[in-house]
């Protein structure tokens, strides 16, 4: 997806508005320390390369497309036109990040399947809403605030729709699956995240957070309240002093389970035989936010 404009919190440290931050923490950095401190830390720290995914990459082509779908009459924002659009956005990719023609190699997908796959994705969208009656009020909308600790939150709505009567939606895309009955926890902590952000800068309470999710055609939605964006707010805070004490402590401890069969790090993960490289020198210590990436796509949004 696009770079977004440089952030006033580049570095810790840094004045917002006055204010001196002392971190900044974003939805996808967040979940990673809580899925694996080691994980967050090879990303973030050790900044670490990741291998492009056909999965990853679809994200991040499939939300481009819905992106500038937008851009359209509605009368245009059609399946047919959509997935005319699909090339042109998976060719600005290429060549914006040449290094993701690499994940079509001998053992990965053709490149047709899989622009197929992304077309399959597209449609199921179409499934789910119909664009020509929506007219968002913003699109890739990056957010900040900084919390009373002085501890900067920051990331990017994929959708934010505003109805006549002031009523917020906040809409995410998820190109994957939706979560089992019982694990939804982990999905909704980062739109619980977005409404904070968005409570805390525009005075209102979103009224929905909606998760669609393209894998398996489904939509998640959720009405929060202020108890639910102050526990939030606590939750951040406190893994915010987690991530300090590790810092401090230089214990990055791994967290194993299921998901290591789709990371990137396992040739480093002492958990898999392998040996973390040297902790970089880090004065003063970088924005713990790392890049903003987020649970979709290949480069910075």
């Amino acid at each position: 997806m696009s770079s977004p404009a440089a952030s006033p919190a580049d570095r810790v440290s840094t004045a917002v508005d006055g204010v001196e931050v002392l971190g900044a923490l974003s939805p996808s950095r967040a979940g990673d320390f809580m899925t694996c401190p080691l994980m967050y830390r090879f990303r973030t720290i050790d900044r670490l390369p990741e291998e492009p995914s056909p999965d990853a990459v679809r994200g991040t082509v499939v939300h481009k497309v819905l992106e500038d779908l937008f851009d359209l009459p509605a009368p245009d924002r059609t399946p047919d036109v959509a997935a005319d659009m699909l090339v042109p956005s998976w060719e600005a990719l290429l060549e914006a990040s040449p290094e993701v023609a690499g994940m079509f190699g001998d053992e990965g997908p053709d490149v047709a399947s899989w622009l197929t796959s992304c077309r399959q994705v597209l449609d199921r969208y179409f499934t789910l809403e119909d664009p020509r009656r929506l007219e968002p009020a913003e699109r890739e909308l990056y957010v900040e605030t900084v919390l009373d600790s002085r501890l900067l939150l920051r990331g990017f709505v994929d959708r934010l729709d505003v109805a006549p009567d002031g009523r917020v939606r906040v809409v995410d895309y998820k190109s994957g699956r939706s979560p089992a009955v019982g694990f939804e926890a982990k999905a909704l902590f980062q739109m619980k995240f977005y409404a904070l952000v968005l409570w805390r800068t525009r005075g209102v309470l979103p009224s929905v957070l909606q998760l669609v999710y393209l894998g398996n055609g489904e939509i998640l939605r959720y009405e929060p309240d202020e108890a639910d964006l102050l526990a939030t707010e606590r939750k951040v805070e406190a893994v915010w002093r987690a991530i300090q004490e590790c810092e401090r402590t230089g214990d990055w401890r791994p967290s194993p389970s299921r998901l290591c069969d789709w990371c990137s790090y396992k040739p480093y993960c002492p958990s898999y035989g392998g040996t973390p490289p040297p902790l970089p020198e880090r004065v003063p210590v970088p924005d713990p936010s790392g890049d903003l990436d987020t649970d979709e796509g290949v480069t910075a949004r």
